[in-house]
């Protein structure tokens, strides 16, 4: 455990120690595999809880990512947007074992940053007129018409960052930003983990992309594996 003062705690474990049980929903940030809480997912299959439901861009790949829950089953349903890289997410899906919330991904995003900010659903052209609009409010605005989307929360997030203070401000890397910032403030807890913690007063305020009001627990992991989903070469 970390001291009663300091949202840095010593290891993935030690961060979802009481905080992670059965039945809950997580957010976890990521695209792809750009992103992603590698050390919190890994932990959070380690503590064993089940019948979770994820709200994620995608399901990671067969055997990294949150496609190690998916083959733990750990995972009752996931909410997403993209989920084509993981044959073992399409084998439980199509046998019935899994439930999927499919999403726009645009869609997906402002949902969860809808549930962040406290609104509790908006009005979005996008699925008009398609599956995606079965059973939800319609309504015509200014002679376009708009599907209600409902806002979404989360019981834990779980988030990757680049850099973090002892505060819990955040910086992101790049397109590793992603879904991360939505996701943390989705949470009702956040656990975040980085590559770098510095001392409070470190960072130059506009430099932070997230503020620390965000941030329950940090978590460091200074050498992620950062695994590659498809690698292209060409002859030299």
């Amino acid at each position: 455990m970390s001291s009663p003062n300091s949202k840095v705690y010593p290891s993935a474990a030690a961060a979802l120690e009481g905080v992670v049980a059965n039945g809950q929903t997580f957010a976890v940030g990521g695209f792809g595999l750009c992103g992603i809480p590698e050390a919190l997912i890994a932990a959070l299959r380690d503590t064993g809880v089940k019948d979770l439901t994820v709200i994620s861009n995608n399901a990671g790949v067969d055997g990294f990512g949150l496609g190690q829950l998916l083959e733990t089953r750990q995972i009752k349903k996931m909410i997403s947007s993209y989920v084509g890289e993981n044959k073992e997410f399409e084998r439980q899906f199509l046998a019935g074992e899994l439930e999927l919330e499919f999403n726009p991904q645009g869609t997906l995003a402002e949902r969860l940053r809808a549930g962040g900010a406290g609104i509790p659903a908006f009005f979005t052209a996008t699925g008009y007129g398609t599956i995606v609009a079965e059973g939800k409010e319609t309504r015509e605005i200014d002679g376009r018409h708009y599907v209600l989307e409902t806002a979404l929360k989360a019981d834990v997030s779980l988030v990757k960052a680049w850099k973090a203070d002892e505060s819990g401000n955040l910086i992101f890397n790049k397109t590793a930003r992603n879904f991360n910032p939505a996701c943390a403030m989705a949470g009702k807890i956040c656990i975040v983990e980085v590559e770098e913690i510095v001392p409070t007063g470190t960072f130059d305020p506009d430099h932070v992309h997230l503020p620390s009001i965000y941030v329950d627990r940090i978590v460091l992991n200074a050498s992620p594996e950062k695994r590659i989903e498809q690698r292209t070469t060409r002859a030299a």
